[in-house]
């Protein structure tokens, strides 16, 4: 069954247009409740270098050579205000909820006014510190001091699982406009060359050459790098700065605990303090954490009766949840002690525990995801609260999730935390249901490419979990796994994040391996093939072609194999090879309408080799164009061909420049019934010299005109010899060796079949009676070697007589009409038909 065009063979009818199942009639006063027209497939058409590329989710992505006019021009540069708008979507979204005033910088002032001086000369500088440092806000805070030091601006980039190809290819997008195209390597070098920012690129994971090559592709560019003390380091040759962030000193450790909890430290409170900044070594990140410790029991201490921060939502945690209960003192009041150095130097678990439900289901998404967190807008979808995305507030405001790029993560160390606390428990059924989720998700049609790529992380990341453990489904069920592969790869392929797109049909190949889902497994490799054809790699694009068409072959999917057959012809043009024999399998015994099998079509009589052997003048490559020939060809067409068609191509147009010309001359010899034309006079042997009385080396002796008898008598050639001062050719009453003949007139016997000799020329007028004759046949007649005595006055019988003409014309019908095979032989040449001088020279 098509599952585009649902038509009557989908009822067991051969287009009869009729059904046996007729849909009842739909009530205009109830439309909703008729059948819908199912949404068509979201195809998106974009160019890749010099292909033109259409994602299509259906039977898979077609590709093919872009033409000119499709082709877009070169790339402009953004304006500012599109400048603005990218810069605002490359940073992680704001919480909901009220304001939150923004943490101080302490301690920083001298490595911020450090880092601007050297960005302001244009020197790239890569700032290293540890997880939790406060690395990302201090890079915030210089692209701000940074914004007009470029002509075009500041450009903020994530290096987080990114490779130096995805940075320019992510640095173009942030500059130029270039809506669904992709330029290739060439191009994209030559267009970031010409971007002059301050890059701000935080977390990059790579050094040594792969930083260089990133540095070389743009030299305009200031780069401000942000990279932790186990990263790879720069090569020497870089010439890049390095300004190590270490941690705080304890009055300022004291100043952002004084900030969080919005009032003074007490003294217990305040050697807590010290004795964390001696474990933490004085990281931001501690103290953030530990001023929400103090914030929570704060809360506590008020009887504040777990209503959460913004005070409208109730919130009873379960029973189950490690929530510290409140201490009941002597006065009657209920007071918190303060947390133990322990739980301050580990502070997820107590954090969570006081934190709401969707806060605590958000983290075991988190954990389930490897530390990803979804976006606030699929929280409510994902925790099954409505008001869930004010979930990501309460973790932001503890210091449990820190900004990456535009999204956000589990801080430092918050992962391990989490998962000896138990949230790792269920890590299998939250990752299927995000996976679920997010396969409706990317499916639906309000959702833009876009949107899918800037939740890719969390999506690949729900995929790595799940795939390792895809079963074969029920029956009629299909796997989560391959449906979110499904709908998210396309997505990626259309939003032009090709990476991700890799990642997703590499996940999804194997998951649908696993399933046992076969066409599944053929589209995925499919998508792969067109993707290593988009970027180069033409090998790594036959393989996965090859094995697409192998899996669609054996299961009749004649559209998915007709694509794959044309994506294949493109590598094999690409590469000039030719296809290989999975390229023309047939498909289940069927004949594909679309997939033609074009061959050239050889002339009459064979295509001659264009370069035949040495000593073989005679053979031919041929190419029988019969019924079984033709049967044959199409019964086996996956046969690899001999000859490319462009050879084939060749060989048929010197096969006819052969038999034009044979019919040129054979079509002179027959045109002139002159005795006297000085191009009769031809002999076996040219004449190396023409003028009277040269007796030198070679030359053949030539009677001056006073000593001319009554005529001379010599042999015809078909090969004609140099010509004389007056354009005429040379002539020859010596006898030729057989050596001398042209190779295609030897016989089999390794002798030679002269032509047939000219009879003597006379003055006298020919008779009225002319000898009969014989048209020339396919053979040339039979005769004995020449000799030195000139030729009896009787003509052969093979020879036409002298005739008007008409009758000249009549003669050259059948030398017209010959085979290739018998034109490219020496033409026969009697004192009927000699070759004029003109017919002699062409």
């Amino acid at each position: 069954m098509d599952p585009n065009n649902r038509g009557p063979e989908e009822y067991g009818h051969d287009g009869d247009g009729q059904s046996s199942r007729q849909r009842p009639p739909r009530d205009p006063l109830t439309p909703d409740f008729g059948q819908h027209t199912p949404a068509l497939a979201r195809t998106v058409q974009l160019v890749s270098g010099d292909y033109l590329l259409t994602v299509n989710p259906v039977d898979g992505s077609e590709i093919e050579v872009c033409p000119p006019a499709e082709r877009p021009g070169r790339p402009e540069k953004l304006t500012p205000a599109e400048r603005a708008e990218v810069d605002r979507a490359a940073r992680p979204p704001v919480p909901p909820g009220p304001t939150r005033p923004a943490q101080p910088l302490l301690a920083r002032q001298d490595e911020r006014e450090q880092l601007v001086r050297m960005l302001a000369r244009g020197r790239s500088v890569r700032l290293v510190g540890a997880r939790g440092a406060g690395r990302t806000s201090l890079l915030d805070l210089v692209a701000e001091d940074c914004v007009d030091l470029a002509p075009d601006g500041v450009v903020r980039l994530t290096g987080f699982r990114r490779t130096p190809a995805d940075l320019l290819y992510d640095l173009f997008y942030s500059v130029y406009s270039a809506p669904l195209y992709r330029p290739e390597r060439d191009e994209l070098l030559s267009c970031v060359r010409e971007i002059g920012a301050v890059v701000v690129l935080d977390d990059v994971e790579f050094g040594g050459a792969a930083l260089d090559e990133l540095l070389d592709a743009t030299p305009e560019c200031a780069f401000l790098f942000g990279a932790t003390p186990d990263a790879p380091a720069p090569s020497a040759e870089s010439g890049i700065e390095e300004v190590v962030l270490g941690g705080l000193d304890r009055a300022a450790g004291v100043e952002i605990l004084e900030h969080g909890i919005g009032r003074v430290l007490t003294e217990d409170e305040a050697n807590w303090a010290g004795d964390l900044w001696f474990e933490s070594e004085g990281l931001p990140l501690r103290f953030v954490q530990a001023g929400a410790l103090l914030r929570q029991r704060d809360r506590l201490r008020a009887g504040a009766d777990a209503v959460d921060e913004y005070g409208v939502f109730e919130d009873v945690p379960p029973a189950d949840a490690p929530f510290e209960a409140p201490v009941a003192t002597e006065g009657g009041g209920e007071d918190t002690p303060l947390p133990s150095l322990g739980e301050a130097a580990g502070p997820a678990r107590l954090l969570a525990s006081r934190l709401s439900a969707s806060a605590r289901t958000t983290l075991r998404f988190a954990v389930a995801l490897g530390g990803e967190v979804p976006h606030q807008a699929h929280l409510p979808a994902l925790v099954g609260d409505t008001h869930a995305d004010a979930a990501l507030g309460e973790l932001a405001d503890c210091g449990l999730v820190s900004p990456v790029g535009s999204r956000y993560r589990l801080s430092a160390g918050v992962q391990a935390q989490l998962e000896a606390a138990g949230y790792a428990e269920d890590a299998q059924d939250n990752a299927r249901t995000a996976v679920q989720h997010y396969a409706w998700w990317a499916g639906h049609p309000s959702v833009t490419p876009e949107r899918v790529c800037a939740e890719a992380d969390a999506v690949l990341a729900a995929l790595g979990v799940l795939v390792p453990a895809t079963t074969p489904p029920a029956e009629g069920e299909e796997s989560p796994t391959v449906e979110l592969a499904r709908t998210a790869a396309p997505a990626f392929a259309a939003g032009l994040h090709w990476s991700a797109w890799e990642r997703a049909l590499r996940a999804g190949a194997e998951a649908a391996r696993l399933a046992g889902d076969v066409s599944e497994q053929a589209y995925f490799h499919h998508e792969l093939g067109i993707l290593a054809l988009c970027g180069g790699q033409l090998d790594r694009a036959r393989t996965e072609l090859e094995t697409s068409i192998g899996l669609r072959g054996a299961l009749a999917d004649k559209r998915g194999t007709v694509s794959g057959r044309r994506a294949l012809a493109l590598v094999s043009d690409r590469s000039g090879t030719t296809p290989g024999v999975a390229a023309f399998a047939a498909t289940a015994g069927e004949e594909v309408p679309d997939a033609r099998y074009e061959e050239s079509q050889s002339p009459p009589g064979g295509v001659p080799a264009a370069f035949p052997p040495a000593g073989d003048a005679t053979t031919l490559v041929t190419h029988q164009a019969s019924a079984s020939s033709s049967a044959t060809s199409h019964k086996g067409r996956g046969g690899i061909r001999s000859f490319a068609r462009r050879n084939l191509v060749a060989a048929g147009s010197g096969a006819l420049l052969v038999a034009v010309l044979g019919t040129v001359v054979t079509l002179g010899a027959t045109s002139d019934n002159d005795p006297n034309t000085p191009s009769n006079q031809v002999g076996v042997n040219p004449s190396a010299s023409q003028g009277p009385g040269d007796d030198s080396l070679g030359a053949d002796k030539v009677e001056s005109n006073d000593d001319k008898g009554s005529g001379d008598t010599g042999t015809a050639t078909s090969r004609p010899t140099d010509p004389g001062t007056d354009g005429t050719l040379g002539t020859s009453d010596d006898p030729t060796d057989p050596s001398d003949e042209p190779s295609g007139t030897q016989g089999s016997s390794g002798g030679s079949t002269n032509s047939p000799t000219k009879p003597p020329t006379s003055t006298k007028p020919p008779t009225s009676k002319p000898p009969t004759s014989r048209p020339p046949t396919s053979e040339p007649p039979t005769s004995e070697p020449p000799t030195s005595e000139p030729p009896t006055s009787e003509p052969p019988t093979s020879e036409p007589p002298p005739t008007s003409p008409s009758s000249s014309d009549s003669a050259s019908g059948p030398a017209s009409s010959a085979p290739a095979s018998t034109s490219a032989s020496a033409p026969e040449t009697t004192e009927a038909g000699s070759p004029s001088s003109s017919d002699a020279v062409i």
